[in-house]
């Protein structure tokens, strides 16, 4: 009698971590999704804060996801015209002063982008992390006024990603990303984004100010704030061409 009732305590456990282990991974899909949409066109500004000066670019960016995005700096004048493209897994800059086609090779996926706390790595693999994580609830907390779930992300076996842990608070509500914490595979946490100033935004409620802040480099932080963003737009996968980096406007 009491294998059975073991037997049975096993199952409902099995049972009930697996629909724990689904409902996280649509908490997550769900609040990336409405963050990105099937397609985007956005305005926003670029803030690299360090320890004694900082630098904005202003920008524009296309996104069909989750394979393509084309960002194109249009200011301040010296960058003007700098054009990141991304193709699945491959990373390309126009250099507009040189005149220039740059790919970006595996060994400087993980360097600065334009000088900010992102990577070359982040642009490439922001929107595989639905699918490259296994995703579990472990606590409910209170972040910035909003009821969150705390999901645990772990990478799968075969997954290419570079973190070993990424831990995120998505509110009850409207499923936003609030915060994210990155740890690298040793176990150090590396850098936490945290999201404020929710608005509407085209036809979504989103966190519209973004903050990347490095834990090894004090007082230095990077800020993404959009202005503008319009989802499901008509965008085809010819856009993002080496040859549109150069006309794109």
């Amino acid at each position: 009698m009491k294998r059975v009732l073991l037997s049975w305590i096993l199952i409902f456990l099995t049972a009930f971590s697996l629909y724990a282990d689904k409902h996280a991974k649509e908490l997550v899909k769900k609040a990336n999704d409405k963050f990105r949409g099937r397609s985007s066109y956005a305005e926003a500004t670029l803030t690299v804060v360090k320890r004694n000066w900082s630098r904005a670019l202003s920008m524009k960016i296309w996104a069909l996801e989750p394979d393509y995005a084309l960002i194109l700096i249009t200011s301040p004048a010296r960058d003007r015209g700098t054009v990141t493209l991304k193709r699945k897994r491959e990373v390309w800059n126009w250099i507009p002063s040189i005149r220039r086609m740059i790919k970006i090779p595996p060994s400087m996926m993980m360097q600065s982008w334009m000088g900010s706390d992102f990577t070359n790595d982040d642009l490439v693999r922001e929107s595989s992390m639905v699918e490259d994580y296994f995703h579990k609830i472990i606590r409910q907390d209170t972040f910035a006024g909003y009821d969150c779930y705390v999901i645990q992300s772990l990478p799968k076996p075969e997954a290419n990603v570079v973190w070993g842990k990424l831990l995120s608070w998505i509110s009850k509500k409207d499923y936003l990303f609030l915060k994210t914490e990155y740890y690298d595979e040793d176990g150090p946490l590396v850098k936490t984004m945290v999201a404020s100033k929710v608005k509407k935004m085209d036809d979504r409620i989103i966190p519209t100010h973004l903050e990347l802040i490095p834990h090894n480099k004090p007082g230095q932080k990077t800020i993404l704030e959009y202005q503008k963003i319009k989802f499901n737009i008509k965008l085809n996968p010819s856009f993002f061409s080496q040859q549109n980096m150069k006309r794109v406007r």
